[in-house]
Parts: C-alpha cells; structure tokens; sequence
C-alpha cells in the first residue's frame, strides 16, 4: 500500500455517522455517507427527511496517514473495518466507490441497495442507456437482469433491468 496514495476507507462508527460526517467536512476529508430523502410521519405530517440507509458506516476517501490521524489524533469515534485475514483497513477502489455513489443517488426505482451475500455472476460493463460505464456483477434479481456493484462485503447497489445487448464481459 503506498502512503500517499489515497483510497476509500470504510469507517465503522457506533452510531455517530451524521456527527462524524460533520467533522470530517469541517477537517475537508472528502467522505460520503449513504443518505435517502424519504417522506416520514413527524407528529401526523408528512415531512421529507433524510434517512441514513447504511447505519454505522462512513466512507472517507484518504491517504494511509491522515486516516490513521482521524482516529489517533484528532479521536473521532470510529475504526476502519478490517480484513478479517490481513488485518488491514479495508480499502475501496475509486473507480468502484465512484459507481457504488452514482448507482447510489439514483431513485429506487433505478437502483437498490441489496444484501451483499450474493456470490453468482459474470463481471459486466455497462456499455449503454443511463448507467453507461457503470461496471459490476451481473445477477438475476425479482426476475429481471441487473448489475450489481460490491462493496467488499459491506453493502451493494443494484441496477433496474439491464438488457442483455447494453452490457459486455469483461475479466
């Protein structure tokens, strides 16, 4: 791993998510937490709000030092998940966190977020239409065709249908 190389770390963080988001924005660490604008019955209205879909996790896009520095010097309250053979931080491509946050913005219409145990599947691209470009796994989800993009057994976005001519094989 190189020290200077930056790479998005999966922050584990007991609850405190919206808090921690705070302060790395306030520190100006790129970061991103999984929130939804959902409609929620507050004291018999209807309110827009937003909904924290991935409770417990904070991604920070950082280097080997300053994620190191959040937790040691500055004691945010939080540990970066690990693997559970090397023992180091788990680290997200940028490429794959940068399709997990598209697929992640879109509508649940378009996209949804579904339990990572899925294990089947060819590695696909997205060669047409709206998810051009968008690269992952290709399952079979409520009957339909979709890409799925893994989050290193962390969480999973998966597209609408996909015809079958929009997509090509890669290894």
């Amino acid at each position: 791993m190189n020290p200077q190389q930056k790479y998005w770390y999966v922050a584990i963080t007991y609850r405190k998510e919206r808090i921690i988001k705070r302060e790395l924005d306030k520190l100006q660490v790129r970061n991103f937490l999984p929130l939804r604008r959902v409609f929620k019955e507050i004291n018999g209205k209807k309110k827009r709000v937003w909904e924290l879909v991935m409770s417990g996790y904070v991604f920070i896009y950082t280097d080997h030092k300053t994620s190191y520095h959040l937790t040691q010097t500055i004691g945010l309250s939080m540990r970066y998940l690990k693997d559970p053979v090397t023992h180091r931080p788990v680290t997200i491509p940028e490429k794959q966190m940068r399709d997990f946050i598209t697929l992640f913005r879109l509508s649940e219409e378009q996209a949804q977020l579904v339990p990572c145990d899925l294990k089947r599947g060819d590695r696909v691209r997205i060669i047409r239409g709206l998810f051009m470009g968008i690269e992952g796994e290709l399952v079979r989800l409520q009957g339909h065709k979709r890409v799925l993009v893994r989050l290193n057994n962390i969480a999973a976005m998966a597209t609408a249908y996909i015809p079958a001519a929009y997509l090509e094989h890669i290894e």
